[in-house]
């Protein structure tokens, strides 16, 4: 199961609203990003065969299946800084962590 906070739940729906009214929030885990994996949020048409569609906070939320064995256990936060505004993911299956927070592993580093 993932968390939404109702303040990620706000800002998705706000977001969704400005741009995708009639799609649903897709979150997925793909390879890159400093630590080996980062999210990827965006919003798609359909749900597919092997998705998963849970329902936090009142928002639909669309998981490959691939994906969920990363995000199981997932908070996602949404805070506004002096910096801006930005979502903030809490893995407990995260071992090492990139310091934008967007990137994750959940392997740790060989050291050679």
């Amino acid at each position: 199961m993932i968390h939404v906070s109702q303040a990620a739940a706000t800002e998705i729906a706000r977001l969704r609203a400005k741009q995708q009214p009639n799609k649903f929030f897709r979150l997925t885990v793909k390879p890159g990003g400093c630590s080996g994996l980062f999210y990827d949020m965006s919003f798609d048409e359909q749900v597919k065969e092997g998705d998963r569609l849970v329902e936090v906070t009142s928002l639909q939320v669309v998981i490959d299946a691939t994906s969920w064995d990363y995000v199981n256990g997932l908070a996602i936060d949404y805070s506004e800084d002096l910096m801006g505004g930005g979502f903030r993911f809490h893995n407990p299956q995260a071992v090492v962590t990139c310091g934008c927070g967007n990137s994750f592993s959940t392997t740790a580093p060989t050291v050679v």
